[in-house]
């Protein structure tokens, strides 16, 4: 229950920032659609709230998160000062035609918890596979617990934080990341007594419940859909795995710049088609402000090309009647509120020009497989987002653009104006997105992620205009309106079963914050603790590992995301997490038996110090996220890299817990001399090996087997080797014998075999 009532609570809560202020900005004639405009305000308003805490020297939102809650109190009672007294509105009414498009987002929602609900126990972050999760998750704990000046810690390592124009963690998310969901995250988390990480998950998939009444407004404002069909296009939007995809991937600022374009794109053009004039821009004003705000706080780069809908609409106006001077006043009207968002966000607008020189620099995301045209309206088989047969894509997509295309041309005439919004919201976003690909393809980059997020801020745009063929569900001929309204329906019902397959994908997630991961933020309260060397293989983990330590300088031994650069690695102590650990006897004594402790610490500057990396040979990390379990299956033969800094040999106790799918024979060998043998098994095994003399220098731990690896079955096509579950590394001081070895392992885990 507690990721209900976490998720149902922030919903409400941004629901209730932005009344006041849609009541206040909504133009008259559309002051019926306010309540779909109080999420984009409330969000817009919590930013600001933290963008102008973050330019003062409080001590982060902490400091200042409850008395902000007089501000949406104060912007309320003017709201309806102005709906009850000024224009004497029975709001009670207006909120009545709202609640089945409230009761849909609350199915989306409730929909979207079930996973995370039931892969744990209390509050935590999970994954499909990206990590942007533990960089929303640093930025927010960045924005909630420091000030401005505060350089202390990670956030002032200007050798590691240092990223073109910017030397510490705190402008970095200021001036270059994504700032809105990270100050979303560190307003809320202090209203509600949590830690970001509890709510970056939750949060992403409130995003989409808030987006429903937005993208209903759009459809029945700008499309003129009827409240039947608008409620489709909301509810496609809502079970679509385009959006679900990007829910449990964490894409927040993908999922807050579609808002604020579909509202942006709505603004821009009623305030075409009413004319244009100074009164009407001043009515709009307010809208376009926080569109653009959104726009600049979650995704400052869109903003190149956010107004591309709104613009291929009124061009192609213009040069069909020769509107100039309106088209002139139109870019004024609109481009006001974008230059009054810029000024507040300076920073932030001069950090575009880095911004893109960052894409040049690095390809960003992973290859997302192409969309065919059915898959623009969501009709996909996988949760990877990989569609049907070669048969069934083509049959279906011929059928999607044959309805589209024809819907185009009957309404040529009658309403040649809708038809231009539906052009105008898919074709010069298909040209971009199909360009994207193709470069992609051509240069073996990761250029489809990038037409991913391109298609996905303007869905709701492009959902709309694609399902132009229902205005065919009111034709007066039958067969029209019977293909509408059943092509409708399986539409509708194949999004829900692609959201069903999200849903069971994620009751297991592939990556999930457990508790021993989120105690990592215990080490901050220990002084002995000055500074550490991230040694965590898998970058979830230690990208998270980073978030929890902001207040300890961190250095890392590979490139971990923006910000956090590679260098020396300068720590006083080494940090191991996950299936290797290393221990020597300075090391703090963990909880937990061998093999099964949460990490180790290793001090830099002991004469017992060594360190221990995964060698060749491995597959990544496997996570059984209700068990806590962590996996790595091997290739075939598979190794460790040993350094010993000393001028001596050490002495270490290797322990190893391990099984493979069959009986087989496991060697271990170190630089070339086998040490012990093994047979292991379906069973888990614990192995140890005693007596290890580690050389000065490099030196190299493998594991041999005679038995080639197999392949688990026709789900897995790897080639699988053994996998191990724990490998420890302990230093042990000289003099010790074989004897002593093994009463130390009796005494500590006498489950183990020998």
């Amino acid at each position: 229950m507690v990721f209900f009532s976490a998720a149902f609570g922030l919903f409400l809560q941004f629901l209730l920032w932005g009344a006041g202020l849609a009541l206040l900005l909504t133009p008259r004639r559309w002051r019926v659609g306010w309540p779909a405009l109080c999420a984009p305000a409330g969000i817009a308003l919590q930013s600001a709230v933290v963008w102008f805490g973050a330019r003062t020297s409080l001590p982060g939102a902490q400091s200042y998160a409850s008395y902000s809650l007089a501000l949406p109190g104060i912007f309320l009672a003017g709201g309806l000062w102005k709906a009850w007294i000024v224009e004497r509105r029975n709001l009670w009414l207006e909120l009545k035609q709202w609640q089945g498009v409230g009761l849909l987002s609350a199915i989306v929602l409730n929909a979207l918890i079930i996973p995370f609900a039931v892969s744990s126990r209390v509050l935590t972050t999970s994954s499909l596979g990206s990590c942007d999760a533990a960089d929303y998750a640093a930025g927010a704990r960045t924005l909630l617990e420091f000030s401005r000046y505060d350089r202390s810690g990670f956030i002032g390592l200007t050798e590691v934080v240092r990223l073109h124009s910017v030397d510490n963690f705190f402008d970095h998310w200021i001036r270059l990341n994504h700032f809105t969901p990270s100050a979303l995250l560190a307003l809320n988390s202090a209203v509600m007594s949590a830690r970001p990480f509890e709510l970056v998950s939750v949060m992403s998939a409130v995003f989409v419940a808030l987006s429903l009444p937005v993208v209903f407004w759009f459809a029945r404002s700008t499309f003129r859909y009827g409240s039947v069909a608008s409620f489709w296009i909301a509810a496609v939007y809502g079970f679509s795995p385009l959006l679900w995809y990007a829910v449990y991937h964490v894409a927040m600022s993908q999922m807050l710049a579609a808002i604020a374009i579909a509202l942006l794109t709505g603004a821009a053009i009623a305030l075409w088609n009413e004319g244009a004039s100074l009164r009407t821009g001043w009515k709009w004003s307010g809208l376009l402000f926080v569109a653009f705000w959104l726009i600049l706080g979650a995704y400052n780069f869109i903003v190149v090309v956010c107004l591309v809908p709104a613009l291929a609409y009124v061009g192609a106006i213009t040069l069909w009647r020769g509107e100039w001077r309106r088209l002139s006043r139109w870019f004024v009207l609109v481009l006001t509120p974008l230059a009054l968002a810029a000024a507040v966000f300076t920073q932030r607008t001069l950090g575009l020009v880095e911004r893109f020189v960052l894409f040049q620099q690095f390809d960003f995301g992973w290859r997302i497989p192409p969309l065919t045209p059915e898959g623009w309206l969501g009709i996909l088989a996988k949760p990877s987002l990989q569609g049907f047969a070669p048969g069934i894509r083509w049959a279906t997509g011929a059928l999607v653009i044959i309805l589209f295309v024809s819907a185009l041309l009957a309404a040529r005439r009658r309403k040649g104006m809708l038809a231009l919004v539906a052009f105008s919201t898919t074709l010069p976003i298909l040209a971009g997105y199909a360009f994207l690909v193709i470069r992609g393809i051509l240069r073996h980059t990761n250029a489809s992620y990038d037409a991913y997020k391109l298609f996905c801020v303007f869905y709701p745009g492009m959902l709309a205009g694609l399902a132009f063929w229902l205005s065919w569900t009111r034709s007066p001929n039958r067969i029209l309106r019977t293909l509408s309204i059943g092509f409708a329906l399986v539409v509708l019902g194949l999004n829900a079963l692609s959201a069903h397959r999200f849903i069971r994908r994620m009751q297991s997630p592939p990556l999930i914050v457990d508790r021993s991961l989120a105690d990592l933020q215990k080490l901050e309260e220990r002084p002995e603790i000055t500074s550490v060397n991230l040694r965590i293989p898998e970058f979830w983990s230690r990208l998270w590992a980073n978030s929890f330590l902001l207040r300890k300088p961190q250095y890392f031994e590979t490139y971990t995301y923006e910000g956090r650069r590679n260098t020396e690695l300068k720590g006083d102590w080494d940090l191991y997490r996950g299936v290797l650990q290393v221990s020597t006897p300075e090391s703090p004594v963990q909880p937990g038996p061998p093999l099964m402790r949460p990490l180790s610490l290793v001090p830099t500057h002991s004469p017992f110090h060594l360190t221990a990396s995964w060698g060749d040979g491995w597959y990544e990390t496997e996570l059984l996220s209700r068990a806590g379990r962590h996996w790595r299956w091997s290739k075939g033969d598979a190794s460790f890299a040993i350094g010993n800094p000393q001028s001596e040999s050490l002495n270490v106790l290797l322990r190893l817990s391990v099984r493979s799918l069959v009986k087989r024979d496991l060697s271990v060998w170190l630089n070339g001399r086998e040490l012990r043998r093994v047979e292991v098994g379906p069973d888990l095994r614990f192995v140890h090996v005693p007596g290890l003399s580690v050389p000065p220098g490099a030196s190299k731990l493998e594991f041999r087997s005679s038995l080639p690896p197999l392949t688990p079955g026709p789900e897995d096509p790897r080639q699988l080797g053994f996998a191990v579950y724990g490998v420890d590394i302990e230093v042990v001081r000289e003099g010790v014998t074989l004897r002593d070895f093994r009463s130390k392992l009796r005494l500590e885990a006498p489950a183990v075999q020998e």
